[in-house]
């Protein structure tokens, strides 16, 4: 075969395997700012509450990703922080309580209901 013959060639199994224009496309997944970390600590905890079945799995995996889409991680990360502190208890950790704080929390509660509501 000449060198031009498989130029050709590849062409032509390129233009096979390229999708035509609406039949396949890629879908464009959200932005993943979550650590895989967190990701799994929280399907972890999730199933650890709801069960060790694939079904869980697959559910408690939706439910964070929705808390995602909704609550950026920044958020997510401070609200965990201020239920830990504030399960300490004690005077020295009445900060957590003042609304501002608690306003975190209930948003972040907020994103877990809807993610267990769309999810389970």
């Amino acid at each position: 075969m000449t060198k031009t013959g498989k130029h050709r060639l590849f062409a032509l199994i390129f233009a096979a395997a390229t999708p035509v224009a609406g039949i396949a496309v890629a879908q464009e997944l959200p932005t993943n700012e979550y650590p895989t970390v967190a990701r799994a600590d929280y399907v972890y905890a999730c199933m650890a509450v709801n069960g060790q079945t694939r079904d869980v799995l697959e559910k408690c995996s939706c439910s964070i990703d929705q808390i995602a889409s909704l609550l950026p991680y920044a958020e997510y990360e401070e609200a965990e922080t201020l239920l830990s502190v504030g399960l300490k208890g004690g005077e020295n950790v009445a900060w957590t309580k003042i609304p501002q704080m608690q306003e975190k929390i209930k948003n972040m509660r907020r994103a877990q209901v809807e993610g267990e509501l769309r999810c389970f």
